[in-house]
Parts: structure tokens; sequence; C-alpha cells
């Protein structure tokens, strides 16, 4: 039975537990032993916390056994992007710079999972400080793609999809700020949120850019994203029960997101849009010019920030970082406070004009990305090819994020290609009981 569990959802997993065919101690030992052994979890794991997990293990089989369990997941295991806190572990954020960074606390969102009862397996590897979508990191470690083994895993939550996807991990859990959830999600064939930024709280999360980052789920499904989320949240499950997707109304952005769309990417969300138009959804096509708009002020609000976050650290030894990672931190000193301030408020008259444009559609869809993950070593010898991968694989997704909402990325029929349904501000649950419908009709 065992061998089965690198293949099972989160769900199903906690489902087993609390029948009792599932022993928790069992499980993490289960994955612990995959780790070990697996050729690749070098490139995935920074590090596991073994001695941790066979505690918190140890407590939910008690649990289990009094018949008190906290959830669904409680003694589910569990990998954590590593720029989450964890107490007395190193917590490095991919870069050398936080060489034997070791925190004396957990991360708020770690701390209110412990107590739910997820199961902490490891950190795992990241772009460097979570300042690329690639997740090409030659500082530490550039994690495998599912479907490639000569490309790039999607970043920066680049090892906990990586953790997923090889069945090193049921779920993981990383971070948003532009996309850094839902592209390694989709080059892996994976479900991924991005939560709305403010909805969880930061502490003892290692930023990028704070009025950007968020965290979010990577896991096999929506139901699990949906259970995870309540797990880091302590807010209750979203209920996906009779989600269908008859009658709803779906908007395809057609600003920006189908440009220069590549075949695969464009033929998966094409089929996609033809399945959920079978079961049921209306589609419209739509244009959103303040998208646009937006977009154009990017490099303003993200390098700025980014900059003047971690300015004083890498201009102490720049030499430590990837040049690429490090020319892309630099490019926010040329911004002036001016810019920054005037950006800020315009965005934000953006993202008014947005939810009034969204508001009659149930989600906006579009492709999660518009490219396929990129060769590895071509981006380490082709300056053109990385700056233009670079530029596209973000791009999407980032939409979600200037536009302050919430996302979830779904599987197509086309390998690595995702789907986007980009919901309202505050509304995962309604968008995750949207994406329940939406899954089922994309099988």
């Amino acid at each position: 039975m065992s061998g089965t569990w690198a293949n099972m959802t989160a769900a199903d997993l906690g489902r087993g537990i609390g029948a009792g065919r599932i022993n928790p101690v069992e499980l993490s030992e289960f994955f612990l032993d995959r780790i070990e052994g697996h050729a690749l979890a070098p490139r995935i794991y920074a590090r596991t916390t073994a001695a941790r997990a066979r505690g918190e293990a140890m407590a939910a089989a008690s649990r289990a056994k009094a018949g008190l369990r906290k959830g669904l997941l409680d003694g589910v295991p569990v990998s954590w992007k590593d720029l989450f806190d964890t107490a007395g572990v190193a917590t490095e954020a991919g870069s050398a710079l936080l060489k034997g960074r070791t925190p004396d606390r957990d991360a708020a969102v770690l701390e209110v999972a412990t107590l739910q009862g997820l199961v902490c397996l490891g950190k795992t590897h990241m772009s460097e400080l979570a300042f690329s979508g690639l997740g090409l990191n030659p500082v530490t470690a550039t994690p495998p793609c599912l479907n490639d083994d000569k490309a790039v895993p999607g970043g920066s939550s680049s090892g906990a999809a990586a953790s997923v996807a090889f069945g090193l991990a049921p779920a993981a859990i990383g971070s948003d700020t532009g996309g850094s959830v839902r592209l390694p999600a989709a080059w892996n064939d994976l479900v991924g949120l991005k939560t709305t930024s403010g909805s969880l709280p930061l502490a003892g999360t290692v930023p990028l850019c704070e009025r950007f980052d968020t965290i979010g789920p990577l896991a096999h499904s929506v139901e699990d994203c949906a259970l995870l989320l309540a797990a880091i949240s302590g807010n209750p499950v979203a209920d996906l029960g009779g989600a269908d997707l008859s009658g709803t109304r779906l908007a395809v952005l057609e600003t920006v997101a189908l440009d220069d769309l590549r075949d695969r990417p464009s033929k998966g969300f094409e089929d996609a849009v033809v399945r959920l138009e079978r079961a049921g959804a209306r589609i419209v096509r739509i244009n959103a010019p303040e998208v646009a708009e937006a977009m154009a002020l990017a490099a303003v609000l993200f390098t700025s920030e980014a900059y003047g976050i971690w300015r004083e650290m890498i201009e102490a030894a720049p030499q430590k970082m990837f040049p690429r990672i490090l020319e892309r931190f630099r490019s926010g000193a040329s911004v002036t406070a001016v810019d920054y301030v005037a950006a800020w408020r315009r965005l934000e008259a953006i993202r008014r004009s947005w939810a009034e444009r969204a508001s009659v559609f149930d989600a906006a869809i579009l492709p999660t990305s518009p490219i396929l993950p990129p060769d590895a070593n071509r981006l380490m010898t082709d300056d053109s090819y990385y700056v233009i991968e670079n530029l596209l694989a973000l791009r999407n997704t980032r939409i979600g994020n200037l536009m302050g909402v919430c996302a979830l990325t779904l599987p197509t029929s086309q390998p690595s290609c995702g789907i986007t349904l980009m919901g309202a501000a505050g509304g995962e649950a309604r968008l995750l009981r949207l994406g329940a419908a939406a899954e089922r009709a994309l099988i």
C-alpha cells in the first residue's frame, strides 16, 4: 500500500489516516526515506527536518488513535520553501548572502500549520532571494523540471514544485510575488494558489517585495490547496461540494496575456477554454487597457522595493550573487522616490478599474505562462535567450500580483502548460470552489 503514497493527494492521505489505514509515523518515514534515497533530492531539498518530522508525526499518530485529529491534514507531511523561518534550522532563501542564517522561531504560517497538525518534512531550494521566475540558481541548486530534464522548473518556488512533482512530498508551501507559486506549479503539472496580498501574515518569511509578497500552496489537486490554505491560515476550509460550472461567466483576458504565445501553451489554453465551455461556462473575451498600463509600472514597483530591502546586504558582498540576479536587484537603484510613489498611486487606481471590470465575471482566465520551461544550460550561456525567457516566464502571472487579486493555476492537456483563473481580492473560497469545478472539466 505504501508504494502508492508518493502519488496520492494530501487529502487522500489524510483520509487514510482518519480511517486508520495509514499511520502518520510510517507516512513520514516513507517520505524521509524517499528523500534520502532519491538521486534528485539534493537538487530539491536544501535540508530536511527529520527529527522535527518524526516528533510531529508521533503526536499526530497519538491524536488519531485517541480520535482527536485537528483536521483532515493532521499527520500529513509537507515541504516548505526555504524562505519560511524554522526554529533552530537554517533558512537561507537560496542565497549565499544568508548562509548559516538560523532563526529562533518558526514563521507565523508555519506555527499555525504545526498547530493544525501538518508535519514539516524540510526546506526546499528556491531562486536566489526569490527574484527569478525561472528557477535557475547556480549559487545553491537548480531543481529539476518534471517534463524536461534539461529545463528549469520555474521559480521562485522551484524546489517546492519539484518536491511534489517527484513524489518527495504530498504538498508544498511556497510564496508568490510575481508568479512564484503559479509558474513552477504550471511547469510541473500541479495546482498552485496565489493568495491575496495581506491575507496571510508574512512574519518570519524572508521578504522580496513586501507589498506584493504572498504565501500559497502547491499540490496535486484543488482540494489539497483548499485544505492547505485552511491549515496555514487557521480559517475554515472552503466548501467545494457540488461545485458546477453551469451558468458561470469566465472572461478570457486578451490584453497582454495572449501575446507571443508559444504553440503548446496556446494549444493547452484553447483546449481548456473549449472544455470549460462544454462544462457549462459562458466564455466572454475582453480587453482591459488598464492591464497593459499596470504592466508598464512593474519595473518601477518591483525592483525598487526589492533593492530597497536588500541593498545594504547585497552591496556588502555582491560577489556572492549570481550576476544576473545581482543586476536585476541593482536596476531598482535608478528609481526615484517620486516615481515610486506616483506608480503606486496609479496602480491603486488601476486596481479599482480592474475590480469594476471583472466584477461581472466569476473569474478571468489566461495562460499561466506564454512559454515552456527554458533550457537550463542555454540560460547560463546565452544572454539574449536568458533576457527574453526571463521576461516572458512571469509576464502573465504578474498580472494577478499587479491587480492585487487571488489566482489559481490548473494543469491543461499539454504538459507544463497551465491555465490561470483570476478571482477577486479576498475571494479565495469562491475561487477554489470554481477551481474544483474547472478541474473536473479539464481532466
